[in-house]
């Protein structure tokens, strides 16, 4: 077995888990932000909870696009950039909003 493989092997499946565990850290940021919003019913909380779970989809989708429905790399990445900056645009207005 090569070398390239094995880093290659090794480099997948640590972006596995580096994509999973943002998953989860952005869900459990997501659900207390929406919890809050919930709680509050803060138009600006609400809008950080979308924020946050925009992003998360965002920084998850391009791996998911290319492993399971085989979409090319390049335009998962940019689906990927183009939710997270629409997620962050929500973030910020959920900090202007009050």
């Amino acid at each position: 077995m090569s070398t390239e493989l094995i880093g290659t092997t090794e480099t997948a499946l640590a972006l596995a888990v580096v994509k999973t565990l943002v998953l989860v850290v952005g869900g459990v940021i997501t659900f207390f932000a929406f919890k809050a919003y919930r709680r509050t019913r803060q138009r600006a909380l609400g809008y950080l909870a979308t924020g946050f779970g925009i992003v998360t989809l965002g920084l998850v989708l391009a791996g998911m696009l290319y492993e399971v429905l085989r979409v090319p790399l390049a335009l998962g990445i940019l689906l990927e950039s183009l939710l997270v900056l629409i997620g962050f645009l929500v973030i910020a207005y959920s900090l202007y909003v009050q």
